[in-house]
């Protein structure tokens, strides 16, 4: 009896490690919202570290967290390094720019997990105003594979990207130029 137990339960973990090995090796969050503001007053607000803090959703989950910008804040060489026990330790770094329409980001995590990831945010002009996309992306190794079949990784740091994105919404248009003036 004991013998058929332990050979279903290593039945069940090699049939769980092959299922994993089969998992894609790469992984990709996007949100979006449309902002009634035009891309030139929400590109600062992404572009600027310190402004992009004002909005980040990581920064308002932990209001112990330890942070420090480096020399540069603004542009491509802006970083800003975290240190946090709810949301990690690790160091965002911009990376390259396109003015009013993209900002790409290196996204790299020393805890919990190490990785290094791509951030994107994409600006379009819709409507009356913008759409933004924030897009993470990242290659999974044998780990994080295992790990993506019991936590959903779109759905946790999905509802992360759309809280940042209803704060960048709600600062943005809170600092619209009254009409007709």
């Amino acid at each position: 009896m004991l013998k058929t137990l332990l050979l279903i339960v290593v039945a069940a973990i090699v049939l769980l490690l092959a299922y994993a090995a089969t998992r894609p090796d790469t992984f990709r969050v996007e949100r979006t919202a449309q902002i009634q503001a035009p891309p030139d007053r929400l590109f600062p607000l992404i572009n600027d570290l310190r402004a992009f803090n004002t909005w980040n959703p990581y920064e308002k989950k932990d209001p112990d967290i330890k942070g420090s910008y480096g020399a540069t804040t603004v542009g491509p060489g802006a970083t800003y390094a975290r240190e946090s026990d709810k949301v990690g330790v690790g160091e965002m770094r911009i990376e390259s720019v396109q003015p009013d329409t993209t900002v790409a980001m290196r996204l790299a995590f020393v805890k919990p997990f190490a990785a290094v990831n791509q951030v994107t945010f994409s600006l379009t002009p819709a409507d009356s105003g913008t759409r933004v996309a924030w897009v993470m992306e990242g290659r999974l190794n044998f780990v994080a594979k295992l790990m993506h079949i019991f936590f959903n990784m779109d759905r946790m740091v999905g509802q992360d990207f759309e809280d940042g994105l209803t704060n960048l919404k709600t600062l943005a248009e809170k600092r619209q130029p009254p009409t007709g003036a």
